[in-house]
């Protein structure tokens, strides 16, 4: 069980890492996301939307590198790491890539209340009305998730979406 915890940590952190990327690039909001399979890293993503794609969410992204290096869309087996819950265009694409299971630190709520244009659907609520099987796990690394909130609300180049 503790080397599960460090695990979920290392991959986590990846993600972390990739989304502060963006507190230099602007090339998106300060969200990053890790899709492991077994031990296997697949891909390591971060939101790319201000690069003129509204779709280009770290999740997305992440899925996108994920089944092209399998060259599948049936993740099933995965577990996704993002640093922020997923929105209900993420949670579908990861529900439909049939990825075993979403751990995230911040919430839905914590990216509305620094700004973000957030839908007020939560993934809970998301499994509940689609009967989906996706696990979820929430609040991992939640401070080192919400320090990238901080850091990157602080930046006068900043553009909310």
């Amino acid at each position: 069980m503790q080397n599960m915890i460090i695990q979920n940590d290392k991959y986590m952190r990846l993600a972390i890492k990739e989304a502060r990327k963006n507190l230099k690039s602007m090339e998106g909001g300060p969200f990053g996301a890790c899709i492991v399979k077994g031990n296997r890293i697949l891909a390591v993503a971060r939101n790319t939307v201000l690069k003129r794609d509204a779709t280009c969410h770290a999740e997305i992204n992440a899925i996108r590198m994920a089944s092209k290096k399998i060259r599948s869309f049936d993740l099933s087996g995965c577990i996704i790491y993002s640093t922020t819950e997923p929105c209900p265009m993420c949670f579908s694409a990861i529900h439909w890539a049939k990825i075993d299971a979403v751990i995230y630190g911040t919430t839905i709520k914590d990216a509305e209340d620094i700004g973000f244009n957030e839908l007020k659907i939560t993934d809970s609520l998301l499994k509940a009305l689609g009967k989906s099987r996706v696990k979820l796990k929430r609040t991992l690394l939640l401070g080192e998730c919400r320090k990238l909130f901080k850091d990157w609300y602080v930046l006068p180049n900043k553009k909310l979406y």
